[in-house]
């Protein structure tokens, strides 16, 4: 059984950073993209940032490209988001994904979601 379990997330200030994870199991991922999500109250789910599990190659929504960076750590089976510079906009619940997939924001393609957590940037 596929379990993806996110934490990290809380209160911060405008400027501020987090650090989220995704603790992965259930399965080998050497295959999969792992993605992390986010949804704001009273909007569609958005793509944030993607990885590759065995590559490592990443990919980024355009709204956090140079702000946030996705990592992942084999031995552990865990992905990480890193955020900093963060900005109110950046307030949603932010959801882990596991893909058997090429790279994509579509989160269609994800076939595993963690239960989110949540983040809240003040102004």
């Amino acid at each position: 059984q596929v379990q993806l379990e996110e934490s990290g997330g809380g209160l911060v200030q405008a400027g501020g950073s987090l650090r989220l994870s995704c603790a992965a199991s259930g399965r080998t991922f050497n295959s999969y993209t792992m993605g992390w999500f986010r949804q704001a109250p009273g909007k569609e789910r958005e793509f944030v940032a993607a990885i590759r599990w065995t590559e490592g190659s990443t990919n980024y929504a355009d709204s956090v490209k140079g702000r946030f960076t996705i990592s992942r750590d084999n031995a552990k089976k865990t992905v990480s988001l890193q955020m900093n510079s963060l900005k109110p906009e950046d307030t949603a619940v932010y959801y882990c994904a596991a893909g058997n997939t090429p790279i994509t924001p579509r989160g269609g393609l994800y076939q595993y979601w963690g239960q989110g957590t949540q983040v809240t940037v003040s102004s």
